[in-house]
């Protein structure tokens, strides 16, 4: 991660990934909140897809989201609220009941983000200079 303006980073994977980082309400800019919520989301959608589209079919469209409660008083989140949108129209209510047992137990399973949130991870903090 490198500082590329005031309160404004840029975020890079070894593949050439790249996000943009910077201030709440900043355009053209992501926050810290938003990101932690967007892998929060990506990660949920990701790991109900392949078992899900395996019952409803390939190619259908899902979509992700995450809503935050803050903390009174406190500068961090105290829920954080997932909602995955499934293409579960036209099913019976038994069908609708198991697909939704399905992504359950997939993001529950397979959602490493979600995981480490839930078990509220120790962070380690190391300050250095330039070598």
């Amino acid at each position: 991660m490198e500082r590329v303006g005031d309160k404004t980073y840029v975020g890079r994977n070894e593949r050439g990934g790249e996000v943009l980082i910077g201030q709440h309400g900043h355009e053209g800019v992501i926050s810290p909140g938003e990101l932690l919520k967007l892998a929060l989301a990506a990660c949920s959608a990701m790991s109900a897809e392949r078992p899900v589209l395996r019952r409803l079919g390939e190619d259908l469209p899902i979509t992700a989201g995450v809503s935050s409660i803050k903390a009174s008083g406190d500068n961090r989140y105290e829920r954080l609220i997932t909602e995955l949108v499934l293409p579960l129209a036209g099913l019976s209510p038994e069908d609708r009941e198991q697909v939704e047992t399905i992504a359950r137990r997939a993001v529950t399973k397979g959602c490493t983000v979600g995981r480490t949130l839930e078990a509220a991870a120790h962070i380690d903090l190391a300050v250095s200079g330039e070598a």
